[in-house]
């Protein structure tokens, strides 16, 4: 079996209680089946401490936080249970965040989430954004269409080699993504095999562009889910003209690569890329630090599948994410 994963991927260490932020913050913790009963009959007062804040709901086991924390989360930001159990003890979702897995039977892709500060950090300030691949034993047949992950595959590849060598402005590069992705997705409905010309969706794209406003942006992110008030009140605040470096390339890869395959599910990846595109936009219109603003999108956003699927389906009723409004943001 291939495994696939970000050149940086392996680059994470866990910086504990350096983190200026906290996985075990705002968020509720999934607890998988096996830990949940491990803890239940746990003796001592740490098991009479997690017998106090489990809590059974149609979705499984969660942890409740309290005062907007984990309750095992300690005042020098590590967690009780890892510090009296060990790291084994935590439960699946705590032993495996921030790193991800897309498991697609015959090959696994490995990547870390945006939402961890200092994965934030890896991710941001490393151009080493493309796939390598490992193989390993294992692994059973695909549960895919074929054709369609060929595309995909191939399709992603293209765009992440040129992204790693272009030197046009990043507006730029994320018109050239709507206007391929466009031809990736006729080619995913039955057309000719899609190429990827910058120059000519370059044309394309100055032609339709008209002048943008990221008003409607924000205010649509403001209708989704919010879990902080610090986000709110970025969303309401007045937008900046965005300082656009190479650390925006990097984010895009870091979107391209975990979203591009997710495609092979509904064969829809132009949701996916204007899902990318827009999650850059904003991030770079709201301004403030690079890492702190694009490490907020991904808490609040990212990790809220609820907030992933509205923007999936604005990429086609939303007035704020129509092609001509996202073009005119870029150009």
């Amino acid at each position: 079996m291939e495994v696939f994963y970000p050149g940086y991927y392996k680059d994470f260490v866990c910086i504990a209680g350096a983190c200026p932020d906290s996985c075990c913050k705002e968020w509720s913790v999934d607890v998988d089946d096996d830990a949940a009963a491990f803890y239940r009959n746990l003796p001592g007062a740490l098991g009479d401490r997690l017998r106090q804040v489990l809590q059974d709901t149609e979705d499984g086991t969660i942890m409740v936080i309290e005062d907007g924390r984990c309750p095992m989360w300690r005042q020098d930001g590590l967690c009780r249970i890892q510090a009296e159990l060990g790291h084994d003890a935590l439960c699946k979702t705590c032993r495996e965040f921030p790193r991800l897995t897309h498991d697609y039977g015959d090959f696994l892709e490995l990547g870390l989430e945006l939402s961890c500060p200092e994965a934030a950090r890896i991710i941001l300030n490393s151009a080493d954004w493309e796939m390598v691949c490992e193989s390993v034993p294992g692994g059973e047949a695909g549960d895919y269409n074929g054709e369609v992950m060929e595309i995909l595959r191939r399709s992603r590849k293209e765009f992440l080699d040129f992204l790693g060598a272009t030197s046009l402005p990043f507006p730029e590069i994320l018109a050239v993504l709507l206007l391929y992705t466009h031809e990736v997705q006729a080619e995913l409905d039955g057309g000719k095999m899609a190429v990827l010309d910058a120059d000519a969706c370059l044309e394309d794209a100055r032609r339709f562009a008209k002048d943008g406003d990221i008003r409607p942006l924000q205010d649509f992110f403001l209708e989704l889910e919010i879990l902080t008030p610090q986000w709110k009140n970025r969303l309401e605040a007045k937008a900046v003209a965005p300082c656009w470096d190479d650390r925006y390339k990097a984010l895009l890869g870091y979107f391209i690569g975990r979203y591009w395959l997710q495609a092979v599910s509904d064969f829809d990846v132009l949701c996916r890329a204007k899902f990318a595109i827009t999650a850059c936009l904003l991030i770079g219109y709201l301004g403030g630090d690079l890492l702190e603003t694009a490490q907020l999108f991904s808490k609040e956003i990212e990790n809220d599948p609820d907030n992933v699927e509205a923007i999936l389906d604005g990429a086609y009723t939303a007035p704020a994410l129509t092609d001509l409004a996202l073009l005119g943001l870029m150009l």
